[in-house]
């Protein structure tokens, strides 16, 4: 599928701060639907440069009665239903919705938690796979309850205790389910999304990690001049690696490795990862001992997201003293850096500077988000940074493939066993 049919497909889930957010942005990309994550308290103008086609609403710790609960922008309302975008709204998100459009939450007399059963009540819409009766164990998670819903809407199933569990107004395209279909306590909540996104909203599964790559190096080059270099910072690991690797087909061999010996590293990882790269890759790689630089700055420290901030901060100051040292022998200063920062890192590394979130706390700042410095001179390039772990290897393995593909006629079987044994050492 086209990077523009991808987009026309967005899935965007707006986060009010629950624990299991992010869970549902995998759970819809394991589906090949590309889904991202966005506070829930964003502008109206990030949502609509998204161009989203669903949005979900999350679920949260908050009640939609304290003060300063998260809710989504003005003007939301009347933006999705003027561009005809789905809305699902997940436990919380079911409770905005409700009171939005004119119904009434209060404080449950029967809060629910854990395990429930709920009954479907009407076979359509969400529930259109379904017979009315149809039962299904699910995990609820709420204090408070939607008592009273607005015009239009309708209870499309509910709860053992008698609440709504699940309620839709097909015509305005809003749903709401007042469990957690994604997770697997959830067991035939994967089965609600899927039906959800498929039938009801029309989406197309089309995303795949080899769209991903074409996409990525378009952008690289798109955004390096010609006469541009690029410094990357290798760690001997998937994530870098696929990152150089996805740089280098883009802009070659103003490619500028650097992989940094912190005295942190494995027996024998140094000579591993030098001789991976260098040997099998084919990744030109400078070597920088900076051991003594980082113990010093390290000892005496003992909590660990002061350590991870010092670690970053040292590895930008490596970096910054190699674009210098470039710079004198090629006469052009490199502008970027290239990270392998995935998605996780962003997540956990949040709320970053400037983001203007505040109902999602950090889980722990990762040396190359949280960790570095405001006055950073080198611009990133995170070709990796909206995908999971899982994804990344799948990358790998999509443009290990292509690699032998593109020079079958030309290489050896001896190369290829090397090409492989390389790929499985850094996965």
């Amino acid at each position: 599928m086209e990077a523009r049919a991808v987009k026309s497909n967005l899935v965007l889930i707006l986060d009010f701060g629950s624990q299991y957010t992010h869970l549902i942005t995998r759970r819809i990309r394991s589906l090949s639907i590309f889904s991202l994550c966005i506070s829930g308290t964003s502008p109206l103008k990030s949502i609509s440069d998204l161009n989203p086609r669903v949005i979900i609403l999350s679920g949260g710790p908050d009640s939609v009665h304290a003060p300063d609960s998260p809710c989504f922008p003005d003007g939301f309302i009347e933006y999705v239903e003027a561009n005809g975008v789905f809305v699902l709204g997940i436990c919380y998100g079911l409770q905005l919705i409700v009171q939005s459009l004119g119904g009434e939450v209060r404080v449950g007399e029967k809060q629910e938690y854990g395990r429930m059963e709920i009954v479907v009540e009407r076979d359509c819409g969400l529930f259109g796979y379904k017979k009315v009766g149809d039962r299904q164990l699910v995990w609820m998670s709420h204090g408070d309850e939607a008592v009273r819903l607005p015009d239009g809407f309708e209870v499309v199933a509910r709860s053992q205790q008698g609440l709504v569990a699940a309620t839709e107004h097909p015509a305005r395209r809003f749903y709401g389910l007042q469990y957690h279909p994604e997770v697997s306590h959830s067991p035939e909540g994967m089965e609600t999304l899927r039906y959800f996104l498929f039938n009801v909203c029309g989406i197309t599964a089309g995303w795949k990690m080899e769209d991903v790559l074409e996409e990525e190096i378009k952008v690289i080059r798109a955004m390096v001049g010609p006469d541009d270099h690029v410094i990357c910072a290798l760690s001997g690991g998937v994530d870098s690696a696929v990152s150089a690797t996805l740089v280098h087909k883009a802009i070659g061999d103003r490619l500028h490795c650097v992989f940094v010996d912190n005295g942190l590293l494995r027996y024998k990882e140094r000579e591993r990862v030098l001789e991976t790269f260098e040997r099998d890759l084919h990744l030109p790689v400078t070597f920088v001992d900076a051991t003594e630089q980082f113990l010093s700055k390290l000892k005496g420290v003992v909590d660990p997201e002061i350590k991870r901030k010092i670690i970053g901060k040292e590895f930008i100051c490596i970096f910054d003293t190699f674009a210098q040292d470039l710079e004198h022998k090629l006469g052009n200063k490199p502008a970027y850096l290239v990270q392998g920062t995935l998605y996780p890192d962003v997540i956990e590394s949040c709320p970053p500077p400037g983001s203007g979130r505040t109902h999602s706390h950090t889980i722990k700042s990762h040396h190359n988000v949280g960790g570095l410095p405001k006055d950073m001179k080198l611009k990133l390039i995170e070709p990796l940074k909206l995908l999971f772990k899982d994804e990344v290897s799948c990358l790998c393995f999509c443009n290990l493939m292509h690699i032998l593909c593109r020079a079958r006629g030309c290489r050896n079987h001896d190369q290829d066993r090397r090409i492989l044994r390389s790929y499985d050492l850094i996965l």
